[in-house]
């Protein structure tokens, strides 16, 4: 800001008090900017992360009970929708609904009742490695740093330290054992050390094996007296019973420690 010049044609000369205002006015105030990095370091902390995760899951799980994708056994997949693009977008709702916590069974069931026994394998592998990279990537970025902290007990610390060390053959272990629930491997990976593509690459071969069998039971669910349902029914009820007992014996052993 420039003072007036003078009557007698003198030079005009800048006024300290007024440049030493126009330096503060343009100077963001320092209480601003600190409550601007109090909210942003509160708003991502590990505990405001893990809120963010907790009402996501919270809110998918509640679509799906709203939605009730059992329905895709009776009413069938809609009619718009059909061939490649039906078997694609089966395995992008077989995904974001298993996030949500809907059951695989069910959705494998589903898989073979519309596409057959080789379609509904394919989408129903596709969905069940989309889901599980979606949850361990949700786990990951906003559930991690805040659960880590409580791996304190022994159990907890071996499952990490195993999974850090030997993801993918943990991993595969995990798929491959039919007691262990879809979400929770997922979600514990996550917090661990795991890398995704060993997670995704152990996800993709130890599901094979219990999909395949529900997604066959599925489509020869209208003859259930014919070999491949009576094949796919064993291979579901015989994993169950010795992963049952396994249990069992486990967990009388470690009483008897």
């Amino acid at each position: 800001m420039l003072d007036a010049t003078t009557r007698s044609g003198g030079t005009a000369t800048a006024s300290p008090r007024a440049t030493a205002t126009d330096l503060a006015a343009s100077l963001p105030p320092a209480t601003a900017t600190g409550f601007a990095a109090r909210c942003a370091r509160l708003l991502l902390s590990p505990r405001s992360r893990l809120s963010l995760l907790v009402v996501i899951l919270v809110t998918a799980a509640s679509l799906m009970l709203a939605f009730e994708p059992q329905r895709l056994l009776t009413d069938g997949w809609p009619d718009r929708l059909g061939g490649a693009a039906a078997v694609v977008a089966y395995a992008v709702a077989y995904g974001v609904c298993t996030v949500a916590f809907v059951p695989r069974p069910l959705l494998n069931l589903a898989a073979g009742a519309l596409f057959g026994s080789q379609l509904g394998l394919g989408a129903a592998l596709g969905g069940t490695v989309l889901g599980a990279g979606l949850a361990f990537c949700l786990g990951r970025a906003l559930g991690q740093e805040a659960l880590r902290p409580l791996l304190r007990g022994r159990w907890l610390k071996a499952a990490d330290d195993q999974l850090s060390r030997h993801g993918f053959r943990s991993m595969l272990a995990a798929r491959l054992f039919p007691g262990i629930p879809f979400a929770a491997s997922n979600y514990c990976a996550a917090v661990s050390r795991m890398g995704l593509l060993p997670f995704l690459l152990a996800t993709a071969l130890g599901s094979v094996p219990n999909t395949a069998a529900y997604v066959v039971a599925g489509a020869r669910a209208s003859t259930p007296t014919s070999p491949a349902f009576l094949i796919a029914l064993a291979c579901i009820a015989v994993p169950g019973l010795a992963g049952a007992v396994v249990a069992w014996r486990k967990r009388h052993q470690l009483r008897g420690r």
